[in-house]
């Protein structure tokens, strides 16, 4: 996770909703990193090992239950970051339970959630042809309380997603990596904006 964000360096926060290792998230995931420009650092922030959120660890009038140590380091991670991108599943026609888990945590405690004003893009996929629809509209209700900028149309749902890589894992088609591309210099165009405020 990252410890601090600089101004030389641009730290991009890649959440995936999906804990399988072997996932199409993550192998989109795996592939985008590397379409940020220079002065950009775009990491995946693991969120499998984030305990179920529970109110009571960020209540100050339950003092026998204190935040563990993993949701201070997610937080500040988030918060260092210069923006952060979901690149999630579709589960049951809404967002995967660990994508909605760390939205909680990150939302919390009032007053300070590490989401406010961040800039974020999200990338849905799904073995059908909708392409995540469901997942991401549902993820961008749970952000809309946040005022998070993000980049407009065209969004990205990747449908058929087990069609689109290579062994190796990665994309084996121009079109998408160019459609995906465009996605990122919008996101980075945002995240410029943003900062030039």
């Amino acid at each position: 996770m990252f410890t601090g964000g600089t101004k030389l360096t641009k730290k991009i926060s890649v959440i995936v909703g999906s804990l399988r290792r072997e996932s199409y998230a993550r192998k989109i995931a795996n592939n985008v990193i590397s379409m940020f420009p220079k002065g950009y650092e775009a990491q995946i922030v693991e969120i499998r090992d984030l305990p179920m959120y529970d109110c009571d660890f960020d209540d100050p009038n339950v003092p026998d239950k204190p935040a563990p140590e993993i949701y201070t380091e997610f937080r500040e991670t988030i918060k260092a970051s210069s923006g952060v991108l979901f690149v999630t599943a579709e589960n049951n026609r809404t967002m995967p339970a660990c994508i909605k888990n760390a939205v909680d945590i990150g939302s919390k405690p009032n007053g300070a959630a590490a989401w406010k004003d961040l800039p974020v893009g999200i990338m849905s996929h799904s073995v059908g042809r909708m392409g995540g629809y469901s997942s991401q509209k549902s993820l961008r209700l749970a952000l809309s309380y946040f005022d998070m900028p993000t980049p407009g149309q065209p969004e990205v749902f990747l449908g058929q997603s087990p069609t689109l890589f290579n062994d190796d894992g990665t994309f084996n088609n121009e079109s998408t990596i160019e459609f995906l591309q465009d996605y990122i210099n919008r996101f980075v165009d945002v995240i410029e904006q943003h900062e030039d405020k």
